[in-house]
């Protein structure tokens, strides 16, 4: 197999010739139909996380065929196409496990980052924590979903039911959750970057009833706010920018410190929250959702040997959309 590696944070990913890896028990191995690439595996890539297996095999959204199964797979599974998240074991028995949070898990492996991801042609999972797909659908296009989305789609939830829905970076994430608050019958304001203009018509073309930069505010206040962009000075600008009881969600793996702020800005019930990981549930949830709703990904391919340039595009903030790597 070939795989893009990390050998030390802080330097490029180098093409490898490696052994075909071998599932054990409740393992499958996929051959990679495509991989997104997600502002974790910069900072993974970047040394912001703290931690990663090394060396690394980086990617968490990765879309496969299973071509061989371990010990207590069923063989039907062989020949589906499944999705791999960041997500990828639990322990199954921590107080966390056992109330429905493994997000929480005390003892987890995460896809790209404790054990080997998408940034190959073939990668070894658990099969408990890899989630059937359409069989006749674009990999390409299914790939986003399997981070972008999955986080977008906890971060709406813990948003709440309000109308007016705030999202302040408007990346791969943001343009998916969008589209399901745009079928939802709510209305998304759109914060980008203060010269930002291809963002925010991109935001405008998906159904966001007003996209400006952050530095911006809206003539309405939000109901709720959820921060894509790993930024923390946006933090008390969200809150500035809801109601009364609003709730902002912090929906990044990583951010920048939160710079002191007034009281004022918390008080009268608003809320800060975060999002951490995922949970298979969400992914039951969201992933036919995401069909009926119609969400159309924007992506932009490029061959696995160029790993490296998709990650300095996202770095550099020359994406609307999501990066996709195919083998």
């Amino acid at each position: 197999m070939k795989a893009m590696v990390l050998e030390r944070p802080g330097t490029l990913l180098v093409l490898k010739e490696l052994a075909d890896p071998q599932p054990g028990p409740y393992e499958i191995r996929l051959r990679v139909e495509a991989c997104a690439v997600c502002r974790t595996d910069l900072h993974v890539i970047d040394g912001e996380l703290d931690g990663p297996k090394l060396p690394l095999v980086p990617g968490h959204e990765i879309v496969g065929i299973v071509e061989a199964v371990g010990p207590g797979v069923a063989p039907s599974r062989l020949g589906r196409r499944v999705g791999v998240p960041w997500l990828g074991y639990t322990c199954g028995t921590c107080c966390y496990c056992r109330t429905g949070s493994e997000n929480l898990c005390d003892a987890p492996l995460f896809t790209g980052f404790t054990r080997d991801g998408g940034f190959a042609t073939h990668i070894i999972a658990d099969e408990r924590f890899s989630f059937d797909l359409d069989q006749a659908a674009d990999p390409v296009a299914l790939a986003p979903l399997l981070c972008a989305g999955l986080i977008g789609w906890r971060a709406l939830k813990k948003a709440g039911t309000g109308k007016r829905i705030g999202l302040y970076g408007f990346g791969a994430a943001a343009h998916i959750i969008a589209q399901i608050c745009v079928w939802q019958g709510r209305e998304v304001y759109a914060f980008t970057r203060p010269d930002d203009l291809r963002a925010q018509r991109f935001a405008i073309s998906l159904g966001a009833a007003w996209a400006r930069g952050s530095n911006q505010a809206p003539a309405d206040l939000l109901d709720a706010a959820i921060i894509f962009a790993p930024v923390g000075d946006l933090v008390p600008t969200a809150l500035r920018a809801v109601r009364k009881g609003g709730r902002v969600v912090c929906g990044g793996i990583h951010m920048s410190d939160i710079p002191s702020m007034p009281y004022s800005l918390l008080w009268q019930e608003r809320e800060i929250v975060s999002v951490a990981n995922l949970t298979r549930a969400d992914a039951l949830e969201f992933l036919p959702l995401a069909r009926e709703a119609g969400v159309k990904t924007h992506t932009v391919i490029y061959p696995l040997k160029e790993a490296n340039r998709a990650l300095d595009d996202l770095r550099r903030g020359r994406l609307s959309g999501a990066a996709v790597l195919v083998p």
